[in-house]
């Protein structure tokens, strides 16, 4: 019984030092919580996405194809001052075809904010905007690759390729994001050239890119794709451009089955209206443009940095079970 009773007095005891050592920690926990209280506190407040950006109606305006986002207005948002980055693409080296403007643009901010080296493609007419872009890159310290070209030409699609694999010293993801969208009334209107100069900028180029860049894709590598609502809700008077979204979403799909077992993905973005040059140079009708991205639910057009994030995530080694996927970013309208 004596025993017991010491046993007890024991239990208790230790029971007791428990309580306090608890009580003592206790206040340093609690100092913890407050400071993520903290921070919680100091973070963004949540906005409308509805008017977070411009509404239609837009102002009338045209540009040469393929157009300068510095000269529409009111200017594309690609992430610029928006953007901000927590090194989840750290030590990646990117090829982005399109780079200069558009998604391409907010892929390759967003990269380098992400840790990643950037080599872009652009047009030589898109300079003014490729500029601002890599000074951007560079802006973020990491390493920036201009290659202007025509990728409507199988040669320089394999030196693009060559040459951001010389310059950056390596390449582990693939954006192929370029595209020429021009309107046509009626099939009647679409020249062979016209059609031939889509089909060999949306569907060639990213076959010869892909192509010249396999061979240097290691396991773990990402190829990401940029398809269109049009490739599942085409409208009347896009109707190349929309044939060669189907196709883009096809390949998608395709290729990642066919790289999965070397650890390569491939996915796919698909964006509705999205406020670029290629509206502004010949992809919509002046009526369509003052309208622009009004029919959809969120009744504005989408902005290149909404879908900087897409990307970010499509590339980033912690979705590796993700591929053979078309993420789309319609403002509630269309499928991916």
């Amino acid at each position: 019984m004596k025993d017991e009773n010491k046993l007890s007095r024991r239990q208790v005891i230790s029971g007791l030092g428990a309580s306090l050592a608890v009580a003592a920690v206790g206040p340093v926990l609690g100092a913890e919580g407050g400071g993520s209280m903290a921070e919680t506190a100091a973070a963004e407040p949540l906005k409308d996405p509805t008017t977070a950006y411009p509404k239609p109606p837009f102002k009338s305006q045209s540009q040469a194809w393929p157009g300068l986002a510095s000269q529409m207005d009111p200017k594309p948002d690609h992430g610029e001052k928006s953007y901000k980055g927590s090194g989840r693409l750290k030590g990646r080296k990117a090829l982005i075809t399109g780079g200069d403007s558009g998604m391409g643009r907010a892929a390759a901010i967003a990269y380098a904010r992400e840790g990643a080296d950037v080599a872009i493609n652009y047009l030589p007419a898109e300079e003014a905007d490729a500029k601002e872009v890599i000074a951007l890159i560079k802006a973020a310290g990491q390493k920036a690759v201009a290659i202007p070209g025509d990728l409507r030409e199988e040669a320089f699609c394999k030196k693009l390729v060559e040459e951001t694999v010389r310059q950056l010293g390596g390449l582990d993801i693939v954006v192929s994001n370029a595209a020429r969208q021009q309107t046509r009334k009626s099939i009647l209107d679409v020249t062979t050239e016209d059609f031939d100069a889509t089909m060999k900028t949306n569907v060639y180029a990213p076959f010869w890119i892909i192509k010249a860049a396999l061979p240097h894709l290691k396991p773990g590598s990402a190829i990401i794709g940029t398809t269109s609502e049009q490739a599942t809700d085409p409208s009347e008077d896009l109707y190349d451009y929309a044939q060669t979204k189907a196709a883009t979403s096809n390949y998608v799909r395709s290729l990642a089955k066919q790289l999965a077992p070397k650890g390569i993905r491939v996915n796919g973005v698909a964006p509705g209206p999205i406020w670029t040059p290629l509206q502004v140079s010949g992809g919509a009708t002046q009526e369509k443009l003052v309208k622009f991205g009004g029919d959809t639910p969120m009744m504005r057009p989408g902005q290149p940095v909404e879908l900087a994030s897409i990307y970010v995530q499509l590339a980033d080694p912690q979705a590796s079970y993700a591929t053979g996927q078309v993420y789309g970013a319609a403002g509630g309208k269309g499928l991916p």
